[in-house]
């Protein structure tokens, strides 16, 4: 039987919310792993009613956050550690050496942003709380050097952050994001393969696809060719994208104008 929210979760406007079982369920945890998370304060009390015990869509998110981090290894207690840090505004350091993260690599093409707490949080508002930066540090938006949080993208936080201001919940973005990662990595991969084929065997001649090592000579002729195609490739990728979008808006204005009409016929007095 699937997961069902009960009616009084959401009678009163309220979100959905769930029992322990069905939030178990939800995060595909057992009930005693949650009855143990909330023991060790991972995540905020339930709301009560009587002697029921009522979970909302955060307990959720929070769950998963701290499944993701225990798959990459971090231990229940560094887990803790990491919340109780956002929730009280540790220094930033501290928290990375809690989760081992490094800057973004040195090659990256996309400019990274160095910003203090605060300064994160002059982007994100009152979103920028700890399920929400603990979910990016996950998906590796953000990561620590000293003092300081970098961002690896600025037009990613830019974006971001605009959405956000759009009245888009930032958890909403990162759900997006973390989904879109999959996407773009199947359309990367499907970009080196041409370059897998058609541009290393010309660069490198026979050590293409060998494990002879690359000499300099090589590696700088690849890098001129790589500066020509990479723009390419990301206004290939940017056209896909938007043509896409447009289509998917079109689709649903198209609804939109439909269900409007439908109802404009439905009213008494329409000819």
């Amino acid at each position: 039987m699937g997961i069902q929210a009960e009616d009084s979760g959401r009678s009163a406007g309220r979100p959905r919310e769930y029992r322990a079982a069905e939030l178990a369920e939800a995060a595909g945890i057992t009930v005693r792993t949650l009855r143990f998370y909330q023991e060790r304060k991972l995540f905020s009390p339930p709301r009560r009613e009587g002697r029921i015990a009522w979970y909302d869509e955060h307990h959720l998110a929070r769950i998963r956050t701290i499944t993701e981090l225990l798959a990459r290894g971090h231990t229940l207690g560094g887990i803790a550690e990491l919340i109780s840090a956002f929730s009280a505004g540790r220094d930033a350091g501290q928290t990375a050496e809690l989760l081992g993260l490094s800057e973004p690599h040195p090659w990256a093409e996309e400019e990274p942003v160095r910003l203090t707490p605060e300064g994160l949080a002059a982007y994100y508002g009152n979103e920028a709380d700890a399920d929400n930066l603990a979910a990016a540090l996950d998906i590796g938006y953000i990561a620590v050097d000293g003092d300081e949080i970098v961002h690896i993208s600025r037009d990613l936080l830019e974006s971001s952050s605009g959405m956000v201001r759009e009245g888009i919940p930032l958890s909403a973005v990162l759900g997006v994001g973390r989904e879109m990662r999959e996407h773009v990595d199947a359309a990367a991969e499907a970009f080196t393969e041409l370059m897998r084929r058609h541009v290393l065997p010309e660069v490198l001649g026979p050590a293409a696809g060998t494990d002879e090592p690359v000499s300099d000579e090589d590696m700088k002729r690849l890098g001129e060719v790589l500066g020509r195609l990479r723009p390419l490739v990301k206004k290939a990728v940017y056209a896909e994208v938007s043509l896409a979008f447009d289509r998917k808006l079109r689709a649903e204005l198209h609804l939109t104008e439909a269900q409007a009409a439908r109802r404009a016929e439905a009213e008494p007095g329409a000819s």
